[in-house]
């Protein structure tokens, strides 16, 4: 049976991590809020895009459209995952995700899974135990002012892949935060621009009666507002998986609060008993030595 100090101990260890674990909560709470303030940001941004390419788009006939794309052609895909572990099954859920998604663009058609990036290096061990193994392996940013920085390094990849193994297909995996709490893994097509969604723009209708004006050749301004958008887009996956990613450690760390303590409870209730205990046997020994020595007098 355990000792009053040895038990002593376990209670102050359980208090030390209750309160790391406290510490954690709160941490992941700020920073959930911060990310997702990060993608409220990006309405007025894309609505700015939208608006210039809404103008840019009504000039048909010197604007080249975005070629279609073949069902057939390289296919490349980035997997958003997090660096830190501490935050359950995300992980797991976006890679089994993402695979799933990309088995099935192969059975669908001719088309070639190719370079694959890992957002994350838990993401990347992860699709290495799956037998996907990513070329190269892009680290999460610690804060929003960060986030900048690795849309600008894939933006500069998707150049480099469509360059040198003709990718006409990028595709994002991440997780996205409902309601700030539960997470669930989405699928993003980044290239091709979905032409029905420029089809939309060009037709909407202008909010004043002032149209703008623009000096710059329309092809060149087309192409400046798609690199915009697609900026928008990489920024909004990275903001949102971190988002879950500290959801998900929220809710990690709201179980093991749980759980430490009941124990705490538990260690509480021994304690008391043992200490019960010794009470009760130094009585017991004291009763026991006055009733030998009132026998030796008698």
């Amino acid at each position: 049976m355990e000792t009053i100090e040895a038990i002593s101990r376990r209670i102050r260890t359980a208090e030390d991590l209750r309160s790391v674990v406290r510490t954690m909560k709160g941490l992941a709470a700020v920073s959930i809020r911060q990310y997702e303030r990060a993608v409220a940001s990006l309405e007025n941004y894309n609505h700015a895009v939208e608006m210039g390419l809404q103008i840019v788009l009504r000039h048909e006939d010197t604007v080249m459209r975005p070629r279609a794309t073949h069902r057939d052609g390289r296919v490349a895909a980035l997997v958003f995952g997090s660096d830190q572990g501490l935050c359950g099954p995300l992980n797991r859920q976006v890679v089994e995700h993402a695979i799933s998604e990309l088995d099935g663009v192969a059975r669908g058609g001719k088309a070639q899974i190719g370079a694959l990036i890992a957002v994350g290096s838990r993401a990347a061990m992860e699709l290495e135990m799956s037998g996907r193994r990513p070329e190269h392996v892009i680290h999460l940013p610690s804060s929003v002012a960060g986030i900048t920085e690795r849309v600008q390094d894939v933006l500069l990849q998707l150049d480099a892949w469509r360059a040198a193994q003709h990718v006409e297909r990028v595709l994002l995996f991440h997780q996205r935060t409902e309601r700030g709490r539960a997470w669930r893994p989405a699928t993003v097509q980044v290239l091709p621009v979905d032409t029905a969604w420029l089809d939309t723009l060009r037709r909407r209708p202008w909010p004043t009666r002032n149209t703008p004006t623009f000096t710059m050749p329309p092809a060149a301004l087309l192409s400046d507002l798609i690199q915009q958008h697609l900026f928008g887009v990489l920024y909004r996956a990275f903001a949102e998986s971190l988002a879950s990613e500290n959801a998900a450690r929220l809710a990690a760390m709201q179980a093991a609060e749980k759980n430490i303590d009941e124990r705490w409870q538990q260690l509480k209730a021994l304690f008391h008993q043992q200490r019960q205990a010794v009470i009760t046997e130094e009585l017991l020994d004291v009763v026991s030595g006055f009733e030998t020595m009132r026998h030796n007098k008698r």
